[in-house]
């Protein structure tokens, strides 16, 4: 949590809000590939890639 807080700092600071979409994006990535792999949908969900 600690490390959230401090992009949030550092994009504040310096203005990379442009930065915000990109991590969002990559987070929903990486919580579906996780959710994928142990589940019986992961077919289907491959098929989106």
């Amino acid at each position: 949590m600690e490390l959230l807080l401090e992009l949030w700092r550092f994009m504040k600071a310096r203005k990379k809000f442009w930065l915000l979409p990109i991590i969002i994006f990559s987070l929903l990535i990486g919580g579906l590939v996780v959710f994928a792999e142990g589940s019986a949908l992961a077919p289907f969900i491959y098929t989106l890639f």
